[in-house]
Formats: C-alpha cells, sequence, structure tokens
C-alpha cells in the first residue's frame, strides 16, 4: 500500500519537476488548452487550481507569489483580471482533462488539459450539438425537414433556458445526460450564455438538415462528370491506334467517399463532434469565409474524381 504519497515525482528530479510543472501551467494560462501526458495533466491542474485562487485572492501577497511562479510575467494581468472574473462565482474545478488515447512511440496516454469556460470550451462544443441532435430528432417525429428548415431554430432559447431549471429526474424534451451536461457548463456562465448556447444548436441542426442536400448535389455532379469522362475515352478508344490521344487515362470508378459518417465534420466545419468527443484541439485550417447554408457555398461544389496514377 503507498501511504504518505502527495504528489507523483514523475522520475524527475525535484528541481527538474517544478520547473516542468511551472513551464506547463504557464503555457496552460497562456493558450487555455495544452495536450500532455495523462500524469502530466494531472500534476499540472493541481499546481494550476493553486495558481487561479492567488488571482481570485487579488492581494499583493498574492501577486508576488504568482509571480514568482509564473514563467512570463505579461501573463498576470491574465490571471489576475481574466480568469479572477470568470472563476469569481466558481467554487473551484476550474481544469478539465480530456483523454486523448495513447501517443505513437512509447504508448504513453496522452490527454488534453483545459481551462473551463474558456473560449474553445471542448464540453461545450459537444453539449452544444448533443442540444442540437436532440431538438432536431423530436421535431422529426412529426413535422418535415423541409418545414423544420423554413421555421429555423425559434423555440430552441425556450428549451434551454426551460432544461435549466429543471430538477433531477424531472422530465424534458432533452435527454437527461445532455440536460445534465447542459446545466453543468451554464451554471457558472453569465446571462449571454443561454443565448449563444442556443445559436450554436440551431447551427448544428442546420447542418444535419443540409447535409443530405448537399451530398446530394455533390453526388449528381460526380457521377455526371465521370459519365463524361468515360464518354471521351470510349470515344478515344474507338479511334485506330496511330489517332489514339495516349494522355487519356482510363477514368476511375465512382465511389461514394464525400459521405461523411457519424460524427464526422459537416459541410463548412474543420472539426467533427469525434474528434471533439476525443478532445482533439482541430486543425488549424482557416474557416470558409462564406456562411454554410447560403446558397453559393452549398450547391457550388465540385467534385474532382481520383485518376489510377
Amino acid at each position: 500500500m503507498k501511504h504518505g504519497v502527495a504528489f507523483r515525482k514523475l522520475s524527475r528530479t525535484t528541481s527538474h519537476r517544478i520547473l516542468m510543472l511551472r513551464n506547463l501551467v504557464t503555457s496552460l494560462f497562456e493558450h487555455e488548452q495544452i495536450k500532455t501526458t495523462l500524469p502530466k495533466a494531472k500534476e499540472t491542474a493541481r499546481f494550476a487550481e493553486k495558481i487561479i485562487t492567488l488571482g481570485k485572492r487579488g492581494d499583493r501577497a498574492s501577486y508576488q507569489r504568482a509571480e514568482a511562479l509564473l514563467l512570463k510575467p505579461e501573463l498576470l494581468p491574465k490571471l489576475f483580471g481574466t480568469f479572477a472574473k470568470r472563476y469569481a462565482q466558481r467554487p473551484g474545478g476550474y481544469t478539465r482533462i480530456h483523454k486523448f488515447g495513447n501517443r505513437p512511440g512509447d504508448n504513453a496516454p496522452h490527454a488534453v488539459l483545459e481551462l473551463v469556460d474558456n473560449p474553445r470550451d471542448i464540453r461545450w462544443e459537444i453539449t452544444s450539438r448533443a442540444v442540437g441532435w436532440d431538438l432536431l430528432r423530436e421535431k422529426l417525429r412529426s413535422k418535415r425537414p423541409v418545414s423544420i428548415i423554413n421555421a429555423g431554430a425559434q423555440d430552441t432559447l425556450g428549451v434551454i433556458s426551460a432544461e435549466q431549471r429543471l430538477a433531477f429526474g424531472e422530465h424534458g424534451r432533452l435527454r437527461p445526460m445532455t440536460r445534465w451536461n447542459l446545466q453543468k457548463v451554464l451554471k457558472f456562465r453569465d446571462q449571454s450564455a443561454p443565448l449563444l448556447m442556443s445559436q450554436k444548436a440551431g447551427d448544428y441542426m442546420d447542418h444535419l438538415l443540409a447535409t443530405p442536400v448537399v451530398f446530394k448535389d455533390i453526388e449528381q455532379e460526380a457521377r455526371a462528370a465521370l459519365a463524361e469522362q468515360h464518354r471521351i475515352y470510349r470515344e478515344n478508344k474507338a479511334k485506330p491506334e496511330v489517332e489514339q490521344d495516349m494522355s487519356i487515362e482510363r477514368p476511375a470508378h465512382f465511389t461514394r467517399e464525400m459521405r461523411p459518417a457519424p460524427g464526422h465534420a459537416l459541410p463548412g466545419e474543420t472539426r467533427g463532434a469525434l474528434q471533439l468527443a476525443r478532445g482533439a484541439l482541430g486543425d488549424r485550417k482557416p474557416p470558409l469565409r462564406t456562411k454554410v447554408l447560403t446558397p453559393s457555398s452549398l450547391f457550388s461544389r465540385r467534385y474532382q474524381p481520383r485518376s489510377n496514377a
């Protein structure tokens, strides 16, 4: 049995371990999301909780102690300003750990450590998509997709406000786990949080409704383009061998690889729900300049079939 073990040594000396934790906490305060091994994430979370508590106190002694711990003094205004205001009503629990599988090479367990209620909060994104999915599933039982698209997500804000007030065991329009996550992410946020959640849920509902229409149009265009390529290839083969154009290759067969699988990114998104659930930070691709649900962005994509080369 392990008695008297207060913390993980992480296979490092005391000075090395403390400096490493200071560096990780500094990166966490700077980016508000970092990816590291699971044991390091747990120790960094403990260290970060104590430093955020110093920022909430706001006295001179806490300022001097935080200045001695952080490696970048320019983060002190963020700690005593942004973080202190964000977590003023929250009695602890300022960090969240998402497991991220194992690292290639040494198979070490990976994790994403983030500050709760940050601008890229993973739990917030997943919960908004779950709310949109539950509401859309309920509406599709009694309404047609066209009527839902025309009406829009008008009652989403009212549903979120009502679900936020429900107690444990009461029935609502959302699933119990979705309602529980919704109440957790909205508990310590400001009054504008339900409106932002309703907008995100409505956007996700629009994505789910627009996806079949978009990919049906893409599939028709792809089939027409491949049919034209097959026609040109057959006409070229019908000519005498001397007159044939050798640059025309046999076109590939039609594949339906453009159809998204469950959890994959929808049109206009840079990362899917599956990546969010695994704790992925997402790629660094710039977002689309046009809105997803405009005709120019939905129905103007062209599918380029792969060649055999």
